[in-house]
């Protein structure tokens, strides 16, 4: 049965877990100076989102849903570029802590700002989802600063 609830809550996570998600894959693209194809790189972290997003509803240990997608992640590296397992992994590891110093830094930010508990802050799922927004948002922009930087080699996707 269609339940409102369940897909407006997964509405609310596709949003900034897709522009995330956008910004972890372009990251590590950058990282491994492949050239940034936004037509590959949104469809790939929707997809990447979505599983997610279905790992984190499941009753299984929290943090599994950050394994998957790191694991994921190398393997569309590995499969849809010409990087090896060993740069893919690397590359991975770098993005996702990166996101996780974002992540951290908002939290900061917005318990300061906020003048709140961060338990008050997880526990309203609106919030915390709009909080998380900026994160993927600079993800995104720090991914182009890198490829800006590290220039991409030609030929290096698998994917036509």
């Amino acid at each position: 049965m269609f339940d409102f609830l369940e897909v407006s809550e997964f509405l609310l996570f596709l949003l900034p877990g897709a522009v995330e998600s956008a910004g972890i894959v372009a990251c590590s693209l950058a990282l491994v100076r492949v050239k940034l194809r936004w037509t590959i790189i949104i469809p790939a972290a929707s997809t990447l989102a979505t599983i997610i997003y279905l790992i984190r509803h499941m009753p299984v240990t929290f943090g599994l849903h950050t394994i998957a997608g790191f694991l994921l992640l190398v393997m569309f590296l590995t499969k849809g570029t010409r990087v090896p397992p060993s740069s893919s992994f690397m590359a991975s590891f770098i993005s996702y802590a990166i996101l996780a110093s974002l992540e951290r830094l908002m939290i900061e930010l917005s318990v300061m700002v906020l003048k709140t508990d961060i338990n008050n802050i997880m526990s309203d799922y609106l919030l915390w989802t709009v909080l998380s927004l900026p994160q993927g948002v600079l993800m995104v922009a720090i991914a182009l600063l890198i490829a800006k930087i590290r220039t991409p080699l030609e030929g290096m996707w698998r994917i036509r």
